[in-house]
């Protein structure tokens, strides 16, 4: 697809959302099922792309992918003709015989722009939400991870309705062909540099947009801690997928009292995921390219390596890193990581943590690690966040009831379930008024005793 050809493929979109093919339950329920097809007849392959790209096992392509994405469109499908229904609300007394309607309508055409990190589940995640609110949809994976994108853009023309959805190809110059475009919505899942151009072109248009971006997001370990499972939990959350997970912890905010008793438990759990020797794990990935190698192994200059550390450029591979003793002023504390590598740092008490996080741009996620119940509650009501975790990482991510999206830097609107379904969605309001009663006193002239019966109705 060249980026001349773009302009054409967004007309002819439109041309099938405004003749209707989208909008009806059967095409929705039709499309999310093919997807679903698509992503069981075809899983070995998309294993051995998401393993070309970022060194995933095939298990973790499913469990993080593949198996997430299915569980989506099942539970969409399951509540997809509740949320489509009419939503009926009360009608003021003054305005009787009336009735009061809030109709769900699909925005048009949308475009989603994936993420190279998890190249199947941060592209067609969204479009899951697209396709259930009945809008046709462009989506353009990431040139990141060449290979998923590849098959993708093979796969889905096979699979989806191609007059209602396609695919584009390309970097940045089919980036920027596609946000000169007008479109009902853009959804961009990625970093905050990227993500202040796609708004920036979607005010053109007056286009809304929704964006998953990321940050530093903290983990909080107070003194009164399960040491063993938090070590462990805070171990899988940052080092699955090598780091480059949106919303990994960056970096542990420790009590100082535990905290070398801490740093022993996480050196033993990354041991125990991981053996003697990560490098040779199944389990564990390698970065995604050269650039992001570089800009990971820069970071680790000048600091004090607990454990980890170890590189391999020809392999693109980071051992799973803690670092001690940083600096809060550091590079490593300056920028997002999304790599294998978490920083340490002791803090004297919960309020000096609870500071250290409100003195940054607010994170996409936050993870506290505490049994005191007023500790949790403190920590969760004074800091802000996308979403958070307590005794936990990552997987506030997963429940379809919650909404997933960031706050302030870390992104704006939410998806996941309903809230993906309501994001690609306009709620119309509809007031139906009965003509069977038309009392003079709603029309002028608004005589004085007509003034004085409508300030009693009203």
């Amino acid at each position: 697809m060249a980026a001349q050809d773009i302009p054409q493929m967004v007309e002819a979109l439109r041309a099938s959302f405004d003749a209707g093919q989208t909008r009806s339950h059967t095409w929705r329920d039709r499309q999310l099922r093919r997807m679903r097809d698509m992503l069981r007849e075809n899983e070995a392959a998309l294993g051995d792309a998401m393993k070309e790209d970022l060194g995933k096992s095939h298990f973790d392509c499913w469990l993080s992918e593949l198996n997430v994405l299915c569980d989506e469109i099942d539970f969409s499908r399951k509540h997809l003709r509740s949320w489509m229904r009419p939503e009926r609300v009360a009608t003021p007394i003054h305005l009787q015989p009336a009735s009061c309607t809030i109709l769900r309508e699909p925005l048009g055409v949308v475009l989603v722009l994936g993420a190279w990190n998890y190249p199947i589940q941060l592209t067609l995640a969204p479009a899951i939400a697209a396709i259930a609110a009945g809008n046709c949809v462009l989506l353009k994976p990431s040139e990141v991870s060449p290979a998923s994108a590849r098959l993708l853009c093979e796969l889905l023309p096979r699979y989806m309705d191609p007059s209602c959805i396609r695919i584009v190809d390309g970097g940045i110059p089919e980036a920027t062909a596609l946000l000169e475009q007008r479109f009902d919505h853009i959804f961009y899942t990625g970093g905050g540099v990227v993500g202040r151009i796609v708004m920036e072109a979607a005010a053109k248009h007056l286009c809304p947009v929704t964006l998953e971006l990321g940050g530093k997001s903290p983990v909080i370990i107070d003194s009164d801690v399960h040491l063993k499972v938090a070590a462990r939990r805070v171990a899988r959350g940052k080092f699955w997928n090598a780091g480059q997970t949106c919303i990994a912890p960056d970096y542990a905010l420790v009590h100082e009292r535990i905290e070398a008793r801490f740093l022993k438990a996480l050196q033993q759990a990354i041991r125990s995921f991981y053996g003697a020797s990560p490098e040779a794990s199944d389990d564990f990935g390698r970065i995604v390219n050269d650039r992001h190698f570089q800009r990971l192994t820069g970071l680790l200059e000048g600091q004090e390596v607990l454990a980890g550390g170890e590189t391999n450029s020809e392999a693109r591979y980071i051992a799973p890193t803690v670092l001690k003793n940083v600096a809060p002023d550091s590079a490593v504390m300056n920028e997002e990581i999304f790599g294998p590598i978490l920083p340490v740092l002791s803090v004297r008490d919960m309020d000096e943590a609870i500071g250290f996080v409100n003195a940054r741009p607010k994170p996409l996620a936050l993870y506290v690690f505490s049994r005191n119940k007023e500790t949790q509650e403190s920590i969760l009501s004074r800091t802000s966040s996308g979403g958070a975790c307590v005794n936990e990482t990552l997987f506030h991510f997963a429940p379809h009831e919650l909404p997933f999206g960031g706050v302030g830097g870390s992104g704006m609107g939410a998806y996941h379930g309903r809230f993906g379904f309501e994001t690609f969605t306009h709620r119309k309001s509809v007031l139906n008024k009965s003509t069977a009663v038309d009392p003079p006193m709603a029309y002028p002239p608004f005589t004085a005793a007509k003034q004085k019966w409508v300030r009693r109705l009203l």
